[in-house]
């Protein structure tokens, strides 16, 4: 009897059939609910080997969903990202969820930079404004990123890697993390240890790369802008909830930091009455969470997708598993 791989992403079945013939896997039928309603879900999956999880989010792996799947041995997120799964009733189902950590960490590593140098050299103004025929060449004084001082939240892999990509634009580079680095790799990174608190008050740039977890959300609030430098600009590539917009826009809205660059919400697609959009664009830049959406890594992300499945089915066991 042939193997089933339900499809959560809004792909074409036979895309998943054609990669799984590739490498020697004929005996996969492929069912497509990227549309389907929850009860029909949990119907597809009640006799599923395998689930390809959403790359959107849009489509939730439930505790229903888990419950009802008796059979997965696997569900494969194509994204690095996987707040759409409840994990822990995936676990508790004997179910292994799998992502595809470090597919999108070069991407997100150059958005920041990007953003930031944005920010320092008026970019967004600079180009509403000579579009409209405006010549401000003495009047908008941007910034250069030599000299100032990063703080880097969060020091996985996202940001190990920032921090590699900013040594020759000759800033210094401080980080807070919950767990210390070895003094060894500070030094190989060029970096300095701080806490959260002396971290928001020294940087020049900040830029957050943590997980959103219970102690990450709210973590930049209206207190700790307060702290930070007026001329300060806060990067966000990790998730909405780890800002209280509103605080933020306030802030923003006052000049009482100096601009930030916003490639996650806390809603996404981020609603019409968020307090972000509602701002003129002068010290603030936003993007639809392109961050970690590149076509190289979106390549990476599933080729490391199919790859994981195809082990798993050749009798392997899954790499990336974030359930243990």
């Amino acid at each position: 009897m042939g193997l089933k791989l339900v499809s959560m992403a809004p792909l074409p079945a036979p895309f998943f059939e054609h990669v799984m013939k590739q490498n020697g896997i004929s005996d996969v039928t492929v069912v497509d609910v990227s549309t389907a309603t929850e009860d029909a879900v949990v119907a597809a999956v009640a006799d599923a080997d395998f689930i390809i999880g959403d790359f959107t989010f849009r489509n939730r792996i439930t505790k229903r969903v888990a419950q009802a799947a008796k059979k997965v041995r696997l569900i494969q997120q194509p994204s690095v990202g996987y707040q759409h799964i409840d994990v822990d009733a995936c676990k508790e189902a004997g179910i292994k969820v799998a992502n595809c950590a470090g597919a999108n960490t070069v991407s997100v590593a150059e958005h920041t930079i990007m953003l930031a140098l944005a920010l320092l050299k008026k970019a967004a103004i600079a180009h509403n404004t000579t579009s409209a025929g405006e010549w401000k060449q003495m009047e908008l004084m941007p910034a250069e990123m030599s000299g100032k001082t990063w703080g880097i939240v969060g020091m996985g892999r996202i940001g190990r890697a920032l921090a590699a990509r900013l040594v020759p634009f000759g800033v210094k580079i401080i980080y807070s993390d919950p767990i210390r680095l070895d003094a060894a790799v500070e030094a190989q990174l060029g970096l300095e240890f701080a806490e959260l608190p002396g971290l928001l008050r020294s940087a020049d740039i900040i830029s957050l790369h943590c997980p959103l977890t219970p102690e990450t959300e709210g973590l930049i609030g209206a207190e700790s802008i307060a702290t930070m430098k007026q001329n300060a600009v806060i990067i966000n590539v990790a998730r909405g909830e780890v800002i209280d917009e509103g605080a933020l826009a306030a802030a923003l809205k006052a000049k009482k930091i100096g601009g930030a660059g916003i490639d996650v919400f806390a809603e996404e697609p981020a609603r019409p009455g968020c307090p972000l959009l509602q701002l003129s664009g002068e010290n603030i830049i936003l993007s639809p969470h392109i961050a970690g959406v590149t076509a190289e890594s979106k390549m990476r992300i599933m080729g490391m997708s199919m790859n994981n499945l195809v082990r798993v089915m050749k009798g392997g066991e899954p790499e990336n598993v974030i359930n243990g």
